[in-house]
């Protein structure tokens, strides 16, 4: 079912009984002595006794006056040819009360944390040299080199240090961004189960089990550590991974073996590490954790083969895959998909580089001197965006964060570039859509009879509310003295899992409210039971009535079924419950009366209830033998009712819907309810139009059975798929995205059970439960829900296309400045001395300079910008094109080439329009008297470069809207300076951005020796001057941008008009 528990504080296991007396260990020898009989049966006393005299000529018994007990290794070594009693009394534990809170910290000290020893984590040498192996250090220290070969040591030292700087801050960055990363993913680490302190039902993070722990298992867990199983019922689990056997292992606990070198496969009494549990629940007591457990047996034998295979000659082919990989890493081409884009980008402006440095070489006929070779280094410095990569992964890094805030844990970062594109959202509804706070409402008993429920205060409390029949409140007595209803209480109390806890009382006073653990579902159910004392326990108390075996939901069969044992063990009762169009034909319903219970069911669903049948059966007790066979227990079955349950849809459904459809998203409901339950649902929350309602020839619902039985060819015929696909299995999800797929359509697939991984691994996202999803569903998502909210869906695509713009942001910003600078450079190749040496517009320190300092501060702060107003009202970005669109392209060559003109223009002005042209001689190396015209036409161009620079960090806030006009509240300058402060930290990096120019300039020493060019006096205006025309210029070309888009939507609104009248002509034609 598409629901899981709701987590709350039990007591025991699986249901409320008596604990035993303090200091007994939960062994056979218990069994019949209690009153009130686990619920899970204790290994038999046959086996306790087969395994004894194995287990006592290899163990001594351990010193109960001390905290002492055996090494938790050589219990692990004879757990399967131990009893449970004996493997629990070896580790100082007790199965009914668990491990103290106290002893488990002294054992996760003693033994360390349950993990496999990994290379994962953060690794400071890996980050290090991901600093010091790239395209920039490699060209930077070509260019630090040839300058101490030239004897320029300044110019040297100070490219040494923009090396080292460059290092650090970006070794810093990465290592508090890989440290998000890891908190976040932290987060979403795998969790179990245990009993501690006295019975208690706790969760904790896998890791911090430790042996001698009591660990409880479900269908969908992943197994955390190696457990000896105390109890089990209809339990198994897929052990491939360890035995390679591809079917399910069945599991008994009470099993033991002889042969202590028995095969992993056949110790049927043991549950392995990182399986999955396929069916049934179960509790066993951990017996080692980490790299003790089978599965790092084999992680350790692992690495001693790699070792092994070093010594034996294989250590050149390991050696060649290492360098490929370290080559890749430090070229980028290890990462997210959009890091290795952008990454394959900067080394196509790496060969460019190599491609300007010819064209520098060959402009001065190939007379490579100490000065044009430095020159050459310089314009391949000019073109490499050097902050790329370092500001993308600080981004990712905050966007990872800002997702956790609003409960979603990104366990792939690809996922976090992925989810901004998305076109279709294939959502459960249970717990999804829906608040999955189940209640009970309405009932159907063979008789014709209906029960209401009313006046209910809360979904877990029993004592508020009441049962109605024709007008009539239920109590126990009267229930009692009805045969059907009383088949039909037992039905919905036994033939569930859940357990409804009261609130504590301390003093005489109630200390918390009633809580419950469970399915929300079943939950309601045992609620609804409860109010007239038909609650579980109070039924199998007055029964007699003990548990034999369970058949767990299976979504593709859509029912479950328990066995139970008479109090007299003469027969056995099967409770069965499940869909009412599955379970009905196996009841025996005449086929000519089930019509009257269907049309019951429909009238239900219609309401927005979601139907469940109830069935029941009684066997001899010669049928125990054969329990374990499904398919012969849910036939000829008894119809015992039906019930209607509402789940009320999240407050927040119908909004987040209406975000996606204004974002061009199309949200499916894929739910494994009955289809008008669906379809009222789907209309309450704005999936469906109301005209679908009572349409249900509809394409835009249906059956899931109906829409299996079309081929693929049919399904792509088809004008749209559904909107609601109702009784949907895990199968019916992976075909709906495979249509969707071969549409061209990006996808969000949620789900919490087992048997939708395989459709959370096809989707392009596939987002987990992170409070009732399975362990299997959680690893196979890309994204875990915190909250189990769809609102939560609608942030994280909010974040994804946040992330996109901003990166499309700090992109243009970069590539402007890079384009600018080659612009400068190859035209100013034309500049030469008297030497006829080309003179350089701008020194290796000032675009190094402007490159690392201003423009990569400007680069993060973009990348920390707000989401924009209308970011969930257009549709989503293309997936082909990526950040590298047609209009960015545009753009960064029309800022690019306005910075780069306007530099060009005043660098000419300074030499030629108010010098005399005269630019001296050895002006690159360092100032002479013949240098002044030089070193101030550079300066002007530095300062020209630095100040636009800036300017276009702040207009690329937005792509359309003018610098002027991005606010939207106040006149237009508070409006400005308010938009402006949003982003504090591009606000200060811009301040500084403009204040960095003049001590440049104007500080001895600094201006002449280290950035080669002097002081400004009426060259400032040209500065200030040709920045205003900068603005004025992109303004204009962002409100051109404006104008041809509403051309361009008012014709878009005119054809889809003309196409609506044509359509309502034909309609009024036909």
């Amino acid at each position: 079912m598409e629901e899981a528990p709701v987590h709350a504080v039990q007591k025991n296991g699986f249901a409320s009984h008596t604990s035993r007396p303090s200091g007994s260990i939960a062994t056979c020898e218990d069994d019949g002595s209690s009153d009130d009989p686990p619920p899970i049966p204790c290994a038999g006393s046959s086996s306790y006794l087969t395994s004894q005299s194995v287990g006592e000529t290899r163990l001594n018994n351990p010193n109960k006056n001390h905290y002492h007990h055996h090494d938790p290794a050589e219990v692990h070594t004879l757990a399967h040819t131990l009893a449970s009693g004996q493997v629990a009394e070896q580790l100082e534990t007790n199965v009914e009360r668990g491990l103290t809170t106290q002893e488990a910290t002294e054992r996760l000290r003693q033994y360390g944390h349950n993990k496999l020893e990994t290379s994962g984590g953060v690794s400071w040498w890996r980050i290090l040299l991901r600093q010091v192996s790239n395209s920039l250090t490699f060209v930077l220290a070509i260019a630090m080199i040839l300058s101490f070969v030239t004897m320029d040591f300044i110019e040297g030292g100070v490219i040494a240090a923009v090396i080292l700087l460059n290092i650090v801050v970006g070794f810093v960055q990465d290592f508090r961004a890989e440290q998000t990363i890891q908190s976040l993913l932290a987060m979403a680490a795998p969790v179990c189960r245990v009993i501690r302190d006295n019975g208690t039902s706790i969760t904790i993070n896998a890791d911090e089990l430790v042996p001698g722990d009591v660990v409880v298992l479900a269908v969908g867990d992943i197994v955390p550590t190696d457990v000896r199983l105390t109890s089990t019922i209809n339990f198994a689990t897929d052990e491939a991974l360890l035995t390679g056997e591809s079917k399910p292992c069945t599991k008994d606990a009470e099993a033991s073996l002889e042969d202590m070198d028995s095969p992993i496969g056949d110790r049927i009494n043991m549950a392995y590490s990182s399986t999955n549990v396929t069916r049934g629940r179960a509790v066993g007591i951990a017996v080692s954790t980490g790299m003790k457990t089978e599965i790092g047996k084999i992680a350790e034998l692992l690495k001693d083969k790699d070792a092994t295979a070093e010594k034996e000659g294989f250590w050149l082919l390991r050696f060649g895959r290492k360098i490929i990989f370290n080559v890749k890493s430090a070229l980028g081409l290890i990462g997210t998909p959009l890091q290795v884009k952008l990454s394959w980008f900067a080394l196509l402006l790496f060969a460019l580089a190599i491609l300007l440095a010819i064209i520098v070489f060959s402009a001065n006929a190939w007379d490579v001197d100490d000065e044009t070779l430095i020159y050459g280094i310089c314009t391949a410095v000019a073109v490499i965006p050097e902050s790329l990569i370092a500001v993308l992964t600080i981004v990712i890094a905050v966007g990872s964060k800002a997702m956790a805030k609003s409960n979603v844990i990104v366990r792939k970062m690809g996922a976090l570039e992925a989810i901004g594109g998305v076109t279709n959202i294939c959502s459960d509804k249970t717990g999804t859509l829906t608040q999955g706070k189940m209640l009970a409402r309405k009932a159907f008993l063979p008789s014709g009879e209906h029960m209401v429920v009313q006046n209910e205060t809360g979904p877990f409390d029993p004592t508020s509310g009441e049962i109605a029949s024709q007008g009539v409140t239920l109590t126990e007595q009267s229930a009692s003295q009805n045969q059907q209803m009383r088949d039909f209480f037992h039905s919905i109390s036994l033939c569930n899992l859940a357990n409804v806890t009261p609130p504590s009382a301390q003093g005489g006073e109630a200390t918390a409210t009633w809580s419950a653990t469970g399915e929300p579902t079943e939950i309601a159910l045992q609620v609804m039971a409860m109010r007239i004392a038909y609650g579980k326990q109070q039924v199998l108390d007055r029964e007699g009535l003990s548990l034999i075996t369970e058949h767990s939901f299976d979504s593709s069969i859509k029912r479950m079924s328990v066995i139970y044992q008479s109090h007299d063990e003469k027969h056995l009762e099967v409770f069965t419950k499940g869909a009412t169009e599955v379970l009905l034909p196996l009841t025996d319903v005449p086929v000519s009366a089930r019509q009257t219970i269907l049309e019951q069911a429909d009238s239900m669903a219609s309401q927005g209830l979601r139907v469940l049948c109830l069935a029941r059966r009684q066997l001899p007790i010669t049928a125990r033998d054969s329990v374990d066979d499904r398919a012969s227990i849910e036939q000829q079955l008894t119809f015992a009712g039906l019930v209607g349950l509402y789940d009320p849809p999240r407050l927040e459904s119908a909004d987040a819907i209406r975000q996606c459809q204004a974002a061009g998203i199309t949200v499916h409901m894929l739910t494994g309810d009955h289809l008008k339950t669906a379809t009222t649902i789907a209309q309450e929350i704005g999936i469906l139009g109301p005209h679908v309602y009572g349409s249900m020839t509809s394409s835009s619902v249906m059956v899931a059975q109906d829409f299996d039985k079309f081929t693929d060819e049919a399904i792509d015929d088809m004008k749209t798929l559904p909107l609601v696909l109702a009784r949907c299995s895990p199968s019916t999800k992976l075909r709906m995205l495979h249509a969707l797929h071969r549409r061209g359509k990006y996808c969000v697939m949620t789900g919490d059970g087992t048997n939708d991984s395989p459709a959370l691994k096809g989707a392009d996202v596939g987002v987990a439960m992170g409070m009732n999803g399975s362990d299997v569903s959680k690893e196979a998502a890309d994204m875990v829900l915190t909250d189990d909210n769809f609102a939560s869906i609608v942030s994280a695509i909010r974040e994804g296309r946040r992330l996109f713009d901003n990166i499309q942001k700090f992109l243009l910003h970069l590539l402007t400045s890079n384009i600018s600078q080659i612009i400068l450079l190859l035209v100013g190749l034309a500049f030469q001395d008297r030497r006829g040496i080309s003179v350089f517009p701008l020194s290796p320190i000032e675009i190094l300079w402007a490159n690392l300092i201003t423009s990569s501060f400007l680069a993060i702060g973009l990348g920390l910008e707000e989401a924009s107003a209308d970011v969930m009202l257009r549709p989503p970005h293309s997936l082909k094109t990526g950040v590298f669109t047609t209009e960015l392209i545009v753009d960064k060559f029309i800022y690019g080439g306005i910075t780069g003109i306007l530099s060009l223009v005043c660098y000419v002005i300074v030499i030629v329009g108010v010098g005399n042209g005269d630019l001296g001689e050895d002006c690159n190396e360092s100032y002479n008297e013949t240098c002044d015209l030089a070193f101030k036409a550079r300066g002007t161009a530095y300062a020209i470069m630095t100040v636009q620079i800036t300017l276009m960090a702040l207009e690329a806030k937005h792509l359309t809207l003018g610098l002027f006009n991005m606010h939207t509240e106040g006149n237009v300058f508070t409006g400005f300076f308010r938009t402006l402060y949003k982003n504090k930290f591009l606000f200060w990096s811009s301040v500084v951005g403009m204040i960095t120019p003049f001590p440049a300039v104007f500080i001895p020493v600094v201006n002449k020796t280290v950035f080669r060019h002097l002081p400004l006096t009426w060259e400032w205006a040209l500065v200030f001057g040709s920045s205003v025309l900068f603005v004025v210029l992109v303004e204009a070309w962002k409100a051109a941008k404006r104008v041809k888009r509403s051309r361009d939507e008012r014709k878009r609104q005119v054809v889809s008009t003309e196409k609506q009248v044509e359509k309502s002509e034909e309609s009024s034609i036909v």
